[in-house]
């Protein structure tokens, strides 16, 4: 290969071509980002980043020399608007085109929106670094926030808007938010926190739109009732970001399908991160996964395949991720099902400093944490030796 594009500036595109130069690419590589800034830190943006001890420049993933190291172009502030496989060339959307041997696809996620929030002052998403530094300039003590959405980031956002004094609603659709990652057993003690700290929980009916005047003046529900704002966030939920890739020839179902080794239907196109749906030797059906753990992880194995020219190496890191919270910690790894059996191993509910195991046809299959960092540390290795795959031949792509 000559000439390998990564696309994506974010964490698993940093890591993609990082992996490059330490396997041995020593040819032209070109990274492309939607964002006009160097490769930053996503997760601190919800929590010390908009509590406003951590700023910018903290956030960055490499250092000067580090990227002085890379020897890469950098096309920043111009996102890809197509991939023509034919052609080996990814456009961009100032009618630029880049010429590749080789493609990382590392977009990431984009957030889903309400009616009616588009660019109205005082709503916003909290995605990128210009979206927390425009938060955080809106929030201040005595305001009412609505969040939008009781997912791991939303509850974040929640508590820090909390911390820095404000008057916060949680708003979320479903009855009991975060059962489907946590189980029922355990996800009503992460809201608990909330009204614990003083936050009004609003569940079980979703939020229709965004009410404006000059600026924002509150969230509508599905049933008609109103809860005023000074400020809303709205965080719905993602989707991986690929509609720029309809028409390439790759296959697209929630993500860019990928086998076990990252690698596309295009053996010199690879899909790392979020975007990726990809197949875990661990299991029988694609996943994808937003959490950091993937981005930081998945590239290693995909440069060492699209280097290769066909899958080589699989990917065996299984998902996991944290939270903080009102200064409890947050953590889980594993494959969580609605019917798995879930099991107090260490510690108390009541305490709220405990760790739980799912089990399903007596396989440990997740394990979660709250307040519990070693303990935790502990029983993830066991759940990773648990779920490593008996030697066998490479799955086969999906």
């Amino acid at each position: 290969m000559n000439t390998v594009v990564v696309v994506g500036s974010s964490l698993a595109g940093w890591r993609a071509a990082q992996e490059l130069r330490e396997q041995g690419f020593d040819g032209r590589l070109v990274i492309i980002g939607a964002e006009s800034h160097r490769p930053y830190d996503r997760p601190p943006l919800s929590k010390e980043f908009l509590a406003g001890t951590v700023q910018p420049d903290e956030l960055l993933l490499g250092t000067e020399q580090e990227e002085a190291d890379l020897n890469a172009e950098w096309r920043l502030g111009v996102a890809a608007v197509r991939l023509d496989p034919r052609r080996g060339a990814v456009v961009l959307a100032d009618g630029s085109e880049v010429r590749a041997d080789g493609v990382v696809l590392a977009t990431g996620s984009t957030r889903r929106t309400l009616p009616g929030e588009a660019d109205i002052p005082g709503c916003h998403r909290l995605r990128t670094l210009d979206d927390a530094m425009a938060l955080r300039e809106d929030i201040r003590a005595g305001a009412r926030v609505v969040v939008v959405g009781g997912g791991l980031i939303g509850t974040e956002i929640a508590s820090t808007c909390r911390s820095l004094g404000a008057q916060v609603t949680l708003v979320d659709a479903q009855h009991l938010p975060l059962a489907r990652t946590l189980g029922i057993e355990l996800a009503p003690l992460c809201f608990a926190q909330h009204e614990d700290h003083g936050v009004r929980v609003w569940c079980g009916t979703p939020a229709s739109r965004v009410l404006v005047e000059d600026r924002v003046t509150g969230v509508e529900l599905a049933d008609g009732r109103v809860i005023p704002a000074d400020v809303v966030v709205v965080e719905v939920g993602a989707e991986p970001a690929t509609r720029w890739l309809r028409g390439s020839g790759l296959k697209l179902r929630d993500g860019v399908v990928t086998d076990s080794g990252c690698v596309t239907s295009l053996p010199n196109v690879v899909a790392v991160g979020a975007v990726a749906r990809y197949q875990p030797v661990h299991r029988s059906h694609t996943v994808r996964s937003d959490h950091w753990s993937t981005a930081m992880n998945q590239p290693p194995v995909a440069v060492r395949n699209l280097l290769a020219g066909h899958t080589v190496a699989t990917y065996t890191g299984v998902p996991h991720f944290w939270s903080r919270q009102y200064g409890s910690t947050l953590q889980f790894a594993g494959y969580a099902g609605p019917k798995d059996r879930i099991t107090i191993v260490d510690g108390s509910l009541k305490a709220r400093r405990f760790v739980a195991t799912y089990q399903r046809r007596g396989r440990t299959t997740a394990v979660f944490a709250m307040n519990s960092p070693k303990q935790f540390a502990v029983h993830r290795r066991r759940l990773v030796t648990a779920l490593a795959p008996s030697p066998a031949p490479l799955l086969a792509r999906t």
